[in-house]
């Protein structure tokens, strides 16, 4: 389970890291990363699985991967970032693995996208690996 601190829970907070962050597309998934306001506060992990991607088990099955997925990246990211995930339809056809790679894919690449552009104090711990 993904702690509460690490979850994006207000409308508001989606709506401005969708509008204001950085976007990296990947097939199936949209991952829009943005720098929270104090490096020293936690990162926090957002949904966005719409109805067009499936019925309820289908959306709730690829929600409970992404927390894992987003559980496994809070070392790699490091703190004050904030990160939304948008599932696309062709996401419900991905197996756990293919769809790991992409949310970590489009995660570390927009942490790196904000660290290049001066907006980060610190890169804080992001690997290399990807």
């Amino acid at each position: 389970m993904l702690p509460y601190a690490n979850r994006v829970t207000k409308g508001d907070d989606y709506q401005a890291i969708v509008r204001r962050g950085v976007r990296v597309g990947a097939r199936g998934i949209t991952v829009s990363v943005r720098e929270r306001d104090t490096n020293d506060t936690p990162t926090r992990f957002g949904f966005i699985v719409s109805k067009r991607v499936g019925v309820a088990v289908v959306r709730n099955r690829i929600r409970r991967r992404l927390k894992a997925v987003s559980r496994e990246l809070l070392p790699e990211v490091g703190l004050g970032f904030d990160i939304v995930y948008r599932v696309h339809p062709e996401a419900a056809a991905l197996g756990f693995e293919e769809l790991r790679e992409r949310a970590r894919f489009g995660s570390l690449r927009g942490v790196r996208r904000i660290a290049a552009n001066g907006e980060a104090n610190a890169p804080r711990t992001v690997s290399s690996s990807t």
